[in-house]
């Protein structure tokens, strides 16, 4: 009897201990399910301090605060694009980009690969181009200091990107989609380099990339329309146009999952001296960036007769036209978001009406580009509504997308009005001493 008694009391104590343990657990994951609870709404809190979306939550998991972004000023950036299968090591592809996080703008300057930066052009050499600078000690730094003196500006970082790195860059990230402007077909066997593709939107793969950014001309030695840029400057135009596409495409969420990937390309393809700590903090702001906020545009020069340089085809930058160019990409970056806001609400209609009026000075030359006669009239009818003084009109060769180029020193607001009025357009800056017209338009197939 006494056995069973203690059996009883046995029981009761496992209960007993059962119902403690399941009392414990309860509070434990209450606990837990708080805590969670706590850092989501904290984290929920945070990130809308920090602008909400994907920024805002970028922005909170790298530990900012509604006050970072207000902190953080322009990044300009020298970008040096290598060919590595070329042992002259030179710098084919030179940029200054820069990019604002505070008012989401960025721009991309191409700078003539020829651009001479010697003292005398009768005596220039070949070794005083700006794409041989690097070569000479393989040290970014003389390239840095030449487009500094050139430009006026205090660049501090560069980034040297060699062909692989947009090769593996490009495939990475699933290919771009982009229009191909014309026909191209070169081969160089001396650089195992044989460049096919069509003209049209289409997928653009590394390899495909590369071709693109490397071609100057075809075999027959037919090249870009004078429009669009020929040679040189068609192939500037032409990898600034595939550089936004790609950071377009790059920035888009479903790539921030591939961050480790494009990183580790980084690592192995490109030479910065930018410290990943402080590039970091620019991040969460630049996946909001709109490919609309991005200028472009290319250096203004002219190329002198070889008979005048020593017989070495150089680029002579235009030092007036130069700084008007700096001031209107890069010296009014400063700008805040709410400034400017502030700054277009105090604008009455009255100024509005007075811009429209001044359409008429602006001089456009309309050139048709879309394959269909009727396009060139019907839009040349929309721009003269629109106030505009239409001098110039002919045919040209057929391009996809409308392109809206700043010959002088068309504003940004009349550029917008006129995409706006066409209804399409990419707009761009190559500006000409020697232009008569102040804007250029070419009319693709996607004017309707």
């Amino acid at each position: 009897m006494k056995d069973k008694h203690i059996d009883k009391e046995d029981i009761e104590d496992r209960r007993g201990n059962k119902r403690k343990k399941k009392k414990i657990w309860k509070k434990v994951i209450l606990v837990i399910l708080l805590i969670l609870l706590i850092g989501i709404g904290w984290f929920s809190y945070r990130t809308h301090k920090n602008g909400g979306g994907l920024s805002g939550m970028l922005a909170t998991a790298v530990g900012h605060d509604e006050n970072t972004k207000k902190n953080l000023k322009e990044i300009k950036v020298l970008i040096l694009g290598i060919s590595t299968d070329i042992e002259s090591q030179l710098t084919d592809t030179i940029m200054v980009a820069s990019y604002n996080p505070n008012t989401q703008k960025a721009n991309l300057l191409s700078i003539p690969r020829d651009t001479y930066t010697g003292k005398y052009t009768s005596k220039a050499s070949a070794s005083q181009k700006i794409n041989s600078l690097y070569g000479i000690n393989e040290d970014p730094q003389d390239t840095l200091d030449a487009i500094n003196e050139i430009t006026g500006l205090d660049i501090q970082y560069y980034v040297i990107v060699r062909t692989e790195a947009l090769i593996e860059l490009v495939d990475a990230i699933g290919g771009v989609e982009f229009n191909v402007p014309i026909d191209m077909k070169y081969d160089d066997p001396t650089q195992d380099l044989h460049i096919n593709l069509k003209a049209g939107t289409q997928m653009i793969d590394g390899e495909k990339a590369e071709h693109l950014l490397r071609f100057r001309h075809n075999n027959d030695g037919t090249s870009y329309s004078t429009e669009y840029g020929d040679n040189d400057l068609g192939r500037m135009r032409t990898q600034r146009d595939f550089i936004s596409a790609t950071l377009q495409q790059t920035l888009k969420p479903g790539n921030i999952l591939k961050v480790g990937e494009i990183l580790e390309i980084a690592i192995e393809n490109v030479e910065t001296n930018l410290e990943l700590s402080y590039v970091k903090d620019y991040i969460p702001y630049a996946v909001e960036f709109s490919i609309e906020n991005l200028q472009t545009a290319t250096l203004p020069g002219t190329t002198p007769d070889l008979k005048e340089t020593n017989n070495v085809s150089i680029f002579v930058v235009d030092k007036v036209e130069t700084k008007k160019l700096i001031d209107s990409m890069f010296n009014t970056s400063n700008i805040t978001e709410a400034e400017e806001t502030e700054e277009t609400n105090t604008i009455s209609d009255n100024t509005l009406a007075i811009d429209k009026t001044n359409n008429l000075e602006i001089k456009v030359e309309l050139l048709n580009g879309s394959g269909d006669k009727s396009n060139l009239e019907k839009a040349k009818n929309m721009l003269e509504k629109a106030g505009y003084n239409v001098k110039k009109t002919g045919n040209t060769s057929s391009i996809s997308k409308t392109i809206i180029t700043n010959k002088k020193e068309v504003s940004d607001e009349s550029l917008k009005e006129i995409k706006q009025t066409l209804g399409v357009g990419s707009i761009s800056t190559n500006k000409s001493s020697t232009s008569l017209v102040d804007i250029t338009i070419v009319i693709g197939k996607d004017f309707e």
